[in-house]
């Protein structure tokens, strides 16, 4: 017991004693200094100071997105749950259930429409809060099933993609998500359609090697590590040092993988713009 816990009564203590939430304040991982969580959410999760491009929430991103932040939030198809009976440290189900409550969504893949520059399109994101937004049978129906609306109706198709890869639980259920939405976007393609890509911190894995690469536009976020195999796996396999900046979004920009590096604050009105050119539908600013 210290002086504190004796001398000073219990009623004062509750008055002295008050906690501060968790999250008030935000270390910046690429400068180190301390953000304001305010300061955070009014700049798009983008650091004020650095510019570092933190995670979006999958709503800030949807709202920022759309004119107005109107938009209409599409169903995602029911997949088989747990087709391998799949345990580890505790049941494939379990996680689940764990990371539906965590996030509020079924799966990593999200869809909405809405108008943007005033025209229609349909959009996806993909959630990395969500067992990493990992490719399973869920992630990889929503995204068909997006593509499939886009085609109904007409529009471009957006997605933001954010992955660690192929969900391993699924096993060989996950890896045939590939080809699945491969030939998604091919249809879109034959459709011409306009099928536009946009690559947030991290893109990965099984994700980069299908529908995250065939954009017919490749946007990336500044700072967006993409890319298959991770940078230690290449150094250990080719037994090389790694350029400066490997695999992220500028160095890729740089090298011809993609089209060009867009700020969190400009995405919305460059996407518009694109639209706008691939539909031959001159934008429209919203009021």
């Amino acid at each position: 017991m210290n002086w504190y816990s004796n001398v000073v009564p219990p009623k004062i203590k509750a008055l002295i004693k008050r906690e501060a939430p968790e999250n008030l304040w935000v270390k910046c991982p690429e400068s180190g200094q301390l953000v304001f969580h305010k300061d955070i959410e009014a700049n798009l999760y983008v650091v004020p100071s650095s510019g570092y491009h933190m995670r979006c929430p999958v709503d800030v991103r949807l709202t920022n997105l759309f004119d107005n932040g109107e938009l209409e939030l599409l169903p995602t198809p029911e997949a088989p749950v747990d087709p391998l009976k799949f345990r580890d440290i505790k049941r494939y189900v379990d996680k689940l259930k764990e990371y539906r409550v965590k996030t509020g969504a079924p799966d990593a893949v999200t869809l909405a429409t809405g108008k943007l520059a005033g025209s229609q399109v349909t959009a996806a994101v993909q959630d990395f809060d969500f067992l990493g937004g990992s490719l399973g049978m869920a992630a990889g129906e929503a995204i068909v099933a997006g593509i499939d609306h886009a085609l109904a109706k007409r529009t471009p198709f957006i997605i933001f993609t954010a992955s660690g890869g192929a969900r391993m639980q699924e096993g060989m259920f996950s890896l045939m998500q590939m080809p699945r939405t491969t030939i998604a976007v091919q249809r879109l393609r034959d459709a011409r359609l306009p099928y536009i890509v946009v690559l947030t911190n991290p893109t990965t894995g099984g994700v980069t090697a299908s529908y995250a690469m065939l954009g017919d536009v490749q946007i990336a976020e500044p700072g967006a590590i993409i890319g298959f195999a991770g940078a230690r796996v290449i150094e250990q396999t080719i037994r090389e040092k790694l350029p400066e900046g490997f695999q992220r979004a500028e160095y890729l920009r740089d090298h011809g993988m993609v089209d060009m590096v867009v700020a969190r604050q400009e995405m919305r009105e460059t996407l518009g713009r694109l639209c706008g050119l691939l539909t031959k539908t001159p934008p429209r600013r919203a009021a």
